[in-house]
C-alpha cells in the first residue's frame, strides 16, 4: 500500500487553495472593519477591538471571538499552503512537466504564485492590525517596506507575463485559441489587481503626502495594467467559447470577474479615501453607493453565467461532490469570498453610508445575512476541497492473476 494525494501531481493552480484561505481571513476582518467602532484611525485595530470586547454587548463579544477565531485560522491556512506551494513549485521547475507547461497556453497558471504572494502580504496586515498591540504608531514606518513588497510581486507578475507574451506574440502558431474557451487567462490580470489592491492600502490609511501619493500611482499602474489585460483576455476568450464551447475542468475561471471586481473596488475605495483625507477631493455617499452598486451587478451577471456554465458541465457532481478532482476547483473558493466582501462594503460603505439602511436594523441585518451564507458557503467548500486534494489516501495494490 502507497499513500498518495491528488495534491502530489503538482499544478501551479494549487496556489489558489493559499489564495483562497487568504479571502476567507479577510470576510472575518470585515466584522471587525464594519462592527467594531473605530477612534481616530482608518481601520479598527488591537486597541479599538480590545475596547469593544471588554465594554461591548454579547452580540459584540461573539462577533470580535468569531472573527479573531476566523482570521487566526485561516491566515495560518494561508501561510501553511504558500509554504507547501513555493517548495512544490521549486521541484516542480526542475521536471519535464514544467518545460511542457511553458509551452502551453498554461503557462499563465505560473501567475497563480505571484497572486499568491499578494495575497499572504494582505492577509499579514490584516492579523498585524487585529493581533498585535501598539502597531498603529509604527505604521507609518511599515507602508515603505510594504509597497517595496508589492513592488517586487508585480514585477515579479510582469516578468511572468512577459515570458508569456514575448513567446506567443513573436512564434506565431503557438497560442491555441481552442484552449482559449475560458476565462483561464484573466488570470494573470487577477494577479496584477490583488498587487494593486494591496499598493493602495497606504494611500487609506498614511498621514504621510508622499507615501500616499506613491501609493495612489503604483496603485494605479498596477489597477490598470489589470483592467487593461483583464478586457483582452475577456473578449478573445469568448470569441473562442463561440466557436468552440466552454470547456468542462476549467469552467470554474468563468467566475474570475468576480474576485476581479472586488479587489479592483476595494482599490478604488482606498483610492477615494486618500484623496479625500490628503488632497481634499471630495465624494458623495451616494456616488460611492452607486459606484459599489455597479459593481455588484456586474459580479452577479458573470456569477449567473458561470453557474449556468458549471450546472451545463455536471462539473459539481464531478469535481466537487464527486470522485473527480482538479486544482482548478480552488478557482471557485474567489467568487464566493469575493461576493461576501463586496456585499460587506456595499451594505456598510454604500447602503447605510447613504441613508438607505439603518445600522445593525433588521433590514440591515437580513441583506448581511447574505453575505454571512457566502462565507459561511466557502468556508465549507475549502473544507471539502482540502480533504479531497490534500488528505491522504491509500491505493490498494492490485494483486497478481
Amino acid at each position: 500500500m502507497q499513500p498518495n494525494r491528488p495534491a502530489d501531481k503538482y499544478s501551479p493552480l494549487y496556489f489558489l487553495a493559499s489564495v483562497g484561505a487568504g479571502g476567507l481571513s479577510v470576510t472575518f476582518f470585515m466584522y471587525i472593519m464594519f462592527w467594531v467602532p473605530k477612534h481616530g484611525t482608518p481601520v479598527p485595530v488591537f486597541e479599538d477591538i480590545l475596547a469593544a470586547f471588554t465594554m461591548g454587548s454579547l452580540g459584540m463579544k461573539l462577533a470580535i471571538i468569531t472573527a479573531w477565531a476566523g482570521i487566526a485560522t485561516f491566515v495560518f491556512l494561508n501561510l501553511k499552503y504558500l509554504v507547501w506551494n513555493l517548495k512544490a513549485f521549486s521541484a516542480f521547475r526542475k521536471t519535464e512537466a514544467f518545460t511542457k507547461l511553458k509551452t502551453t497556453n498554461a503557462e499563465t497558471t505560473i501567475l497563480a504564485m505571484p497572486l499568491a504572494l499578494a495575497m499572504s502580504v494582505n492577509a499579514l496586515f490584516v492579523a498585524g492590525i487585529v493581533f498585535v498591540p501598539g502597531l498603529w504608531s509604527i505604521v507609518e514606518y511599515l507602508f515603505p517596506f510594504a509597497m517595496a513588497a508589492f513592488l517586487a510581486i508585480g514585477i515579479l507578475a510582469l516578468m511572468q507575463i512577459g515570458d508569456f507574451l514575448g513567446r506567443v506574440l513573436t512564434q506565431g502558431g503557438v497560442f491555441d485559441v481552442t484552449a482559449h474557451n475560458s476565462f483561464a487567462q484573466m488570470l494573470p490580470a487577477f494577479a496584477l489587481a490583488m498587487t494593486a489592491v494591496g499598493f493602495s492600502a497606504p494611500a487609506a490609511m498614511s498621514a504621510n503626502t508622499v507615501v500616499v501619493g506613491v501609493a495612489l500611482v503604483g496603485s494605479t499602474f498596477f489597477g490598470v495594467a489589470s483592467l487593461t489585460y483583464a478586457a483582452l483576455a475577456l473578449f478573445t476568450a469568448f470569441n473562442s467559447m463561440l466557436h468552440y464551447g466552454t470547456s468542462k475542468e476549467t469552467a470554474p475561471t468563468l467566475l474570475i470577474v468576480i474576485p476581479l471586481m472586488t479587489i479592483l473596488g476595494i482599490m478604488a475605495m482606498r483610492q477615494n479615501h486618500g484623496l479625500h483625507e490628503t488632497f481634499e477631493v471630495q465624494a458623495a455617499a451616494g456616488e460611492t453607493m452607486i459606484f459599489l452598486a455597479r459593481l455588484v451587478a456586474v459580479q452577479i451577471l458573470f456569477g449567473l453565467l458561470g453557474l449556468v456554465m458549471l450546472a451545463r458541465h455536471d462539473y459539481w457532481k464531478s469535481f466537487v461532490f464527486g470522485s473527480e478532482t482538479s486544482p482548478g476547483s480552488y478557482a471557485l473558493v474567489c467568487p464566493g469570498v469575493a461576493l461576501s466582501v463586496l456585499l460587506q462594503f456595499f451594505i456598510n460603505s454604500g447602503l447605510v453610508q447613504a441613508g438607505v439602511l439603518t445600522k445593525f436594523s433588521v433590514a440591515y441585518w437580513i441583506v448581511t445575512a447574505i453575505a454571512i451564507a457566502f462565507q459561511v458557503a466557502m468556508i465549507a467548500l475549502v473544507v471539502r476541497l482540502n480533504k479531497q486534494h490534500f488528505g491522504r489516501t491509500t491505493v490498494q495494490a492490485v494483486p497478481a492473476e
